[in-house]
């Protein structure tokens, strides 16, 4: 018996054991913990996501260029939406039929229980006719957010645009986007997504059976707060840039101006552009295809990604590198008549001019092939040592000018441009035994090497400076403490001494300052423009004009190069460009004569499209000879080989 009784209080025990386990556990539930009072009041609750506004993005000097304006989501919960009038939805929305089925389905393929997007960004107009009416639609609700607005519409390549989030951003950023959200696509909005997007935050908010908000739950406790993105200051000149598109409409080309003292970006053109608010609102989709398809490419960025022959300004690079490697000095003197023959006398570079003895100075001033033809000779056939190990020596000393590698600017798909190994020209020539002869185009900036506009922009800078440069950037500041990344305050030395940049910095400037010089046209009186046209050839058709300077000479605040593509001579399109960019900058007005002015600002270079389709060819190598060309008043790079692609020199 006492065994009976002893299992009868151990089996109440453990009843009453349980009996104060569960009390005690819905006491917590119902008294302590809030979290399921939180899941069961979801039938009255609606989470608000709370969309931060991106960060703002002014010009160097405050104004705006990027500003946000409200707009609005229609969010449904397929679920819950019950006997409405879907044609009165369809009017207010500014949808039809089909298009309300094809929305309500994506919404239940999404979840019947969740909500998703219905239709995006409705504006404001059309917003306060909805709000009237929105208590008719169960199931139905807006969410707030911003868009991005361009006051100006100008600097479309630079700033970039945004766009929803698709499945591979929202994997690469490990749950931080959810769809419907918004991305930075390109430009800087792209380069600086982690600092202009912001943080979500969640609103929770009562709402009756009508789906109308009846106000905010708990006051407040479960709430989050969205956290407003930081604003970036922009190295642009807004008035400076408005001025370069205007002078670049209805052209192909670039303008890149650079602050030499800093790095920063003054203006940053990639012409034909468009305008950035086509890539913002409901019409969003079509205008991207329309520009997508565009012959003239308006979205490929051609300031980091287009890549020329640089031409004169190489002759820059040049002229300084020998200095450098003590193969000729200022007091160098060359024969010039008329060309460079090489090859055993076989081939020649042509100049444009009969200069006779010259020295540095005169041949940079006159832009002599020829003198630059005999440079890169005693650079790669007489330095006492193979071939190969001497041109490695010269592209070195080229690169450390910003040739063959990118710069690292603050924007995604810069472009490195081109400048070959000796590797390169060993296989192509299929022995080590080629000398200067093999490639000579280099020498004057032709043949296989090519640089984008940035690079040659920041060329200018180098000279400028005497010697080194900083990282040419787009954006100066970030939020409110103005930080400038570390990457952009370094200091790169371009590997010559400053004792050499002098000749060729009077070379530059009777260029474009004394009479008969290839800029004089251009010339700004009180300033000192050390500065060179170019004729870039282009086998595509005519050839690009080119301008590239510095002012003023002492002390210089402003570097530039332009590009127009397919206009012929430096001198006559991109030097009036460039000289009344740099006139506005430093002196807020423009002296050039009216007529000139008149003839860039009505120009229409743009190359007619073709109305039938082309023959399919093979596109053939590239070739150690351009063609010529022959103007006696302008520098145009050519030369002209009179022996077979095949020959080899030994």
């Amino acid at each position: 018996m006492n065994s009976f009784f002893e299992r009868k209080y151990v089996i109440q025990g453990i009843f009453i054991a349980v009996a104060i386990i569960i009390a005690a556990r819905l006491f917590y539930l119902q008294l302590i913990d809030e979290s399921y009072l939180l899941s069961a009041n979801n039938n009255v609750l609606r989470k608000m996501v709370i969309y931060p506004a991106r960060g703002v993005i002014l010009d160097r000097d405050g104004k705006v260029l990027v500003q946000n304006e409200p707009v609005y989501d229609l969010l449904v919960t397929p679920r819950e939406v019950h006997d409405i009038d879907t044609a009165l939805l369809c009017e207010l929305v500014g949808i039809d039929k089909e298009g309300f089925i094809r929305r309500m389905a994506t919404a239940r393929s999404y979840s019947p229980y969740k909500a998703s997007q219905f239709e995006k960004q409705i504006p404001a107009t059309a917003y306060a006719k909805l709000q009237e009416h929105l208590y008719k639609f169960r199931g139905f609700y807006v969410q707030n957010r911003t868009v991005r607005s361009y006051p100006d519409s100008i600097a479309a390549q630079f700033l970039g645009y945004i766009q929803e989030v698709n499945d591979r951003d929202i994997e690469r950023s490990k749950g931080f986007y959810r769809p419907g959200d918004y991305i930075g696509a390109s430009g800087v909005e792209s380069a600086y997504e982690d600092l202009l997007r912001g943080q979500r935050g969640i609103k929770n908010v009562m709402v009756d059976a009508f789906n109308r908000p009846q106000g905010v739950f708990a006051d407040g406790k479960y709430d989050t707060l969205a956290v407003a993105g930081d604003g970036l200051v922009s190295s642009l000149d807004k008035d400076l840039q408005i001025l370069a598109e205007k002078l670049m409409r209805n052209k192909i080309g670039s303008v890149v101006a650079i602050e030499p003292a800093t790095g920063e970006i003054l203006t940053f053109v990639s012409s034909p552009s468009y305008d950035p608010n086509m890539m913002v609102g409901r019409e969003r989709g079509n205008n991207y295809m329309k520009l997508l398809h565009d012959p003239y490419k308006p979205m490929f960025i051609r300031p980091i990604q287009a890549q020329y022959p640089p031409g004169s300004v190489f002759k820059v690079v040049s002229a300084l590198t020998a200095q450098q490697a003590g193969l000729i000095d200022q007091h160098t003197i060359f024969n010039c008549p008329g060309g460079y023959r090489y090859g055993g006398g076989r081939a020649i570079m042509r100049c444009t001019h009969v200069d006779g003895p010259i020295p540095l100075i005169t041949a940079i001033q006159r832009s002599c092939n020829t003198y630059f033809g005999y440079t890169y000779a005693r650079m790669i056939d007489h330095r006492g040592m193979p071939t190969g190990e001497a041109y490695t020596l010269w592209r070195e000393a080229s690169m450390k000018f910003g040739i063959g590698h990118t710069l690292g600017i603050d924007l995604p798909g810069e472009k490195s441009g081109l400048l070959p190994t000796a590797d390169f020209y060993t296989e192509r020539y299929g022995n080590a035994k080629w000398g200067s002869g093999y490639n000579i185009s280099l020498s004057i900036g032709q043949g296989e090497m090519g640089i984008t506009p940035l690079q040659m922009a920041n060329i200018m800078a180098i000279v400028a400076n005497r010697g080194f440069y900083y990282r040419p950037h787009l954006i100066k500041g970030i939020g409110e403490k103005k930080i400038i990344k570390p990457e952009f305050t370094e200091k790169i030395s371009a590997g010559v001494d400053e004792k050499y940049y002098e000749p060729v910095i009077e070379g530059l400037s009777r260029a474009v300052n004394v009479p008969g010089g290839t800029g004089y046209s251009v010339r700004i009186t009180d300033i000192e423009m050390c500065g060179k046209t170019g004729t870039a050839q282009n086998p595509h058709g005519a050839d690009h004009a080119v301008f590239f300077a510095f002012a003023p000479r002492e002390n210089p605040k402003i570097a530039i190069a332009v590009v127009v593509e397919n206009a012929g001579y430096g001198g006559t399109w991109a030097g009036p460009i460039a000289s009344m960019l740099i006139e506005q900058y430093l002196k807020d007005t423009i002296t050039l004569p009216k007529y000139i002015q008149d003839r860039i600002y009505n120009a229409d270079l743009l190359p007619k499209p073709k109305t039938e389709k082309p023959k399919e060819t093979v596109r053939a190598a590239p070739q150690r000879d351009p063609m010529p060309l022959k103007d006696p008043d302008e520098d145009v790079q050519f030369i002209h080989h009179s022996l077979l692609a095949n020959n080899r020199y030994e």
